[in-house]
């Protein structure tokens, strides 16, 4: 989810679920200690729970990226071992430490050691054409006797070689039987599944028999999905019963950022999918993603793409 997940999507989301925990972008650990720090770690306190997660493999410099993200109020530190991109692989990080559970071991051992934060790894479930279970299975126990016990596991191999970012999200087949696995035989870590998730029956079919569900693009291109979360997560309403409320709320949220300067395309963006199945969805997306319409608009921009769908379409989630 880079270069989605930022900010203002994460502030977005937040005016849908109350409960969902949300994770940021993946930031590179030398981007953080080389680069802008608040830039890449500020965020809105109503994000919480809020999770940062990094990418390296430097136990030295995760620490330190770790202390920063402590000291910046994060809930959460996430280590990424499944990005399958060439960029991240040149660098040595990502779904390529999948082959190195004592080197990630050695990661989370340090970054536990730096922070009171709970530290978790996000990974694959395999490596290229091999679907056997040993590689995963060795893994998460390796990492696990580092002090692990939150392992967010996407249900695809990721091949490294001849795939782009976005065919390793498709053409590896689905296996969530093998994340099911791995709640058998470690039953006492906590385990997330992720990948081809998109709607409640499938969230409440991996519900029986793992921890939890990580959504992601799923929830970006149909964010009213995590509009029944609250309810299903803490038998609470969610925080607006309707898109319209949603719309409202940000409107207010983007003029506090307009009055910093904040161009409206960084927030537009990601709401694009609000209206997702809606009749004049088409409408309110086109309006808000026109270059015409984004040059120096102000915040009444989404009230008036909300004009399209006749305003007050989307009713309260049920429980």
């Amino acid at each position: 989810m880079m270069d989605w997940t930022d900010r203002h999507c994460r502030r977005f989301l937040r005016l849908i679920s109350r409960h969902a925990r949300l994770y940021t972008e993946m930031v590179t650990a030398r981007a953080l200690l080389h680069g802008d720090v608040p830039r890449h770690l500020d965020f809105d306190p109503a994000e919480h729970p809020v999770a940062l997660q990094l990418g390296g493999s430097d136990p030295g410099e995760l620490a330190r990226c770790a202390r920063l993200g402590q000291r910046w109020g994060y809930d959460e530190i996430n280590l990424n071992c499944g990005c399958p991109s060439e960029r991240v692989q040149t660098g040595s990080f990502g779904a390529c430490l999948m082959a190195e559970p004592a080197q990630v071991a050695d990661c989370v051992r340090a970054m536990r050691d730096a922070v009171s934060l709970p530290v978790t790894v996000k990974h694959r479930i395999g490596l290229d054409r091999d679907e056997g279970y040993g590689l995963v299975r060795d893994f998460v126990g390796t990492v696990a006797a580092a002090g692990c016990e939150v392992f967010i596991v996407h249900a695809r191999n990721a091949v490294l070689k001849g795939l782009s970012p976005k065919e390793n999200r498709e053409v590896p087949p689905l296996r969530h039987d093998v994340v099911h696995r791995l709640k058998r035989d470690f039953p006492a870590l906590t385990i997330v599944t992720n990948g081809g998730i998109k709607d409640w029956p499938a969230i409440e079919r991996e519900w029986a028999v793992v921890d939890g569900v990580m959504l992601g693009r799923a929830a970006y291109h149909d964010p009213w999905l995590l509009a029944a979360a609250d309810p299903r997560l803490a038998g609470s309403p969610p925080p607006a019963g309707t898109r319209a409320d949603v719309v409202r709320a940000l409107v207010r949220y983007a003029e506090g950022e307009a009055a910093r300067g904040v161009p409206m395309r960084a927030i537009a963006r990601h709401a694009l999918g609000l209206y997702h199945g809606v009749p004049g969805g088409r409408r309110y997306r086109r309006l808000l993603s026109e270059p015409r319409q984004l040059q120096d608009a102000t915040p009444q921009l989404f009230l008036d793409a909300m004009a399209m769908v006749g305003g007050e379409a989307g009713a309260t989630p049920s429980a």
